[in-house]
């Protein structure tokens, strides 16, 4: 059914969303944003699902944005960046707002998007040894779609340490930030989700969900405008001279102009 996610479910109604782009570092492609909110809405619907797990397949747990998709944006007509920008940050709404417990199982290095996919997350663990970072604007891009989520995650303080500088941090660092609950040896990591896990299998499902959507109620307002501002400012971006220089220079393999 899907293309660049893999789906397992098991005997107590644990799911398990594996991004499954392994050789792209589980780079999110057009079809992988696409099938993001398809998986999220199906499995949100699902009474048979008591909880959700996202992982990725390989050694990266998500590297960001496919720099072939941002590249193909370069070259798109506006209304094709709003609707391809719309398209990503609905998927991420979908994982946000989804009605089972979502827990983030975050195995390897996470960039990007991959921080927002594990800021969308109910309670997040990392293994230890990863890296993670928002580094967008090295590329003269900013974190735009991703930002309700990652603000939500860390406060405007923490953010404001990280979200501008395209800096790489440990998994300690995440857990000071708030992007990860616990950062545990790798060996360790599936013992650690499956204590997450666990405490759900004893609660009402109607509950949980009406539980969860109270914390999306009461939380930091992310609604349609603050999304269309989001996507307005991604595509701006996007048509700007910088991030048409940083993304040459990526593929081009040298240094983009404002490298000292």
């Amino acid at each position: 059914m899907y293309e660049t996610l893999d789906i397992t479910r098991d005997a107590r109604g644990v799911a398990t969303l594996t991004l499954d782009r392994p050789e792209k570092h589980n780079a999110m492609s057009g079809r992988m944003i696409v099938e993001l909110r398809q998986a999220a809405e199906a499995l949100g619907a699902d009474d048979a699902v008591r909880v959700v797990v996202l992982t990725g397949a390989g050694k990266t747990f998500c590297a960001g944005g496919d720099l072939g998709w941002m590249q193909a944006q370069m070259a798109a007509d506006s209304a094709t960046r709003f609707t391809e920008a719309r398209k990503l940050a609905e998927a991420l709404h979908a994982l946000n707002l989804m009605p089972k417990p979502l827990v983030g199982r975050v195995q390897g290095n996470a960039f990007g998007g991959g921080v927002g996919m594990a800021s969308v997350c109910d309670v997040t663990i990392g293994a230890d040894h990863l890296k993670m970072g928002l580094t967008e604007t090295k590329l003269g891009l900013i974190p735009a779609t991703i930002a309700p989520y990652v603000l939500s995650r860390m406060g405007e303080a923490m953010a404001r340490r990280v979200f501008m500088s395209a800096r790489l941090f440990g998994a300690q660092e995440a857990v000071t930030l708030g992007l990860l609950a616990r950062a545990v040896p790798a060996g360790d990591l599936d013992a650690a989700v499956e204590a997450e896990i666990v405490p759900y299998l004893s609660c009402a499902p109607g509950a949980v969900a009406r539980a969860k959507a109270l914390t999306r109620r009461l939380g930091p307002v992310i609604d349609d405008a603050v999304i269309d501002h989001t996507i307005s400012q991604l595509v701006a971006c996007w048509e700007s001279e910088e991030a048409r220089a940083g993304i040459a220079a990526f593929f081009d393999k040298r240094k983009a102009p404002w490298i000292a």
